[in-house]
């Protein structure tokens, strides 16, 4: 007659609490990839429905300026020439380059920061982009309107200047008060305002974020999988 010996798993139970901890923060980064998904899904549906709409008066937009970020605007005045910055590690097709930001001054009073597009880098680190003038009469835009706090992130290096650089502190220096949004610039009353290579959308593809989290969940079947095998095979 045969007998089977059942051999114990040694710290069963530890191991047991440590898989299921594994599980739970595999279900969470699923739970934060989906979250991401969503968001942005979501945020590409109204950067699409904005740019969709008709342009509509500056003066008309809604008291809440999160409510027209991305529509197309118009509104007329004045560049400052004299108040310009250049946003450095900006590309466009391969080439590095800058964005070029010029102060304006609407007819109602209010200043803002325009993105007139990007500009190629001159030959050598020293020397200045080739920018086009601005005319120094009142003019007519249109622009999508944009919140200060969505300007792409990084360094400012200000021609002329001492190469310090964000937009805050340019306005400081230049002791200046403007508005907490800018306009992405499309064309002008004068065509030489029409940039060459305006400011380009960010991606409006839902990304990876939703095969991510089934990746996730994937990993957290992976780990019950495994701690019911090592059970068994003991």
């Amino acid at each position: 007659m045969s007998s089977e010996t059942k051999t114990k798993e040694p710290w069963s139970f530890f191991k047991t609490i440590i898989a299921l901890g594994l599980v739970f923060l595999c279900v969470v980064a699923a739970h934060w990839q989906y979250t991401r998904g969503v968001d942005r899904h979501e945020r590409n549906n109204v950067i699409e429905e904005r740019i969709a709409r008709s342009p509509i008066e500056l003066n008309a937009r809604d008291t809440k300026l999160e409510n027209n970020e991305w529509q197309s605007i118009t509104t007329t005045g004045r560049f400052d020439s004299t108040q310009q910055i250049l946003l450095r590690n900006r590309y466009s097709e391969g080439k590095y380059g800058y964005e070029v930001l010029t102060l304006f001054t609407s007819n109602s009073g209010e200043k803002f920061w325009v993105d007139r597009g990007w500009v190629q880098a001159g030959a050598t680190a020293t020397t200045a982009p080739v920018v086009s003038a601005v005319p120094n009469t009142d003019v007519s835009i249109t622009g999508r309107f944009r919140l200060d706090s969505s300007l792409p992130r990084g360094s400012f290096f200000a021609l002329p200047g001492n190469g310090e650089g964000l937009v805050s502190e340019l306005n400081a220096q230049s002791q200046l008060d403007t508005e907490k949004f800018y306009i992405d610039l499309l064309s002008g009353s004068d065509p030489s305002l029409s940039p060459a290579v305006p400011a380009q959308l960010p991606p409006l593809s839902d990304g990876p974020h939703m095969a991510y989290a089934l990746q996730w969940l994937f990993f957290g079947g992976l780990i019950i999988y495994g701690r019911i095998l090592i059970r068994r095979t003991r």
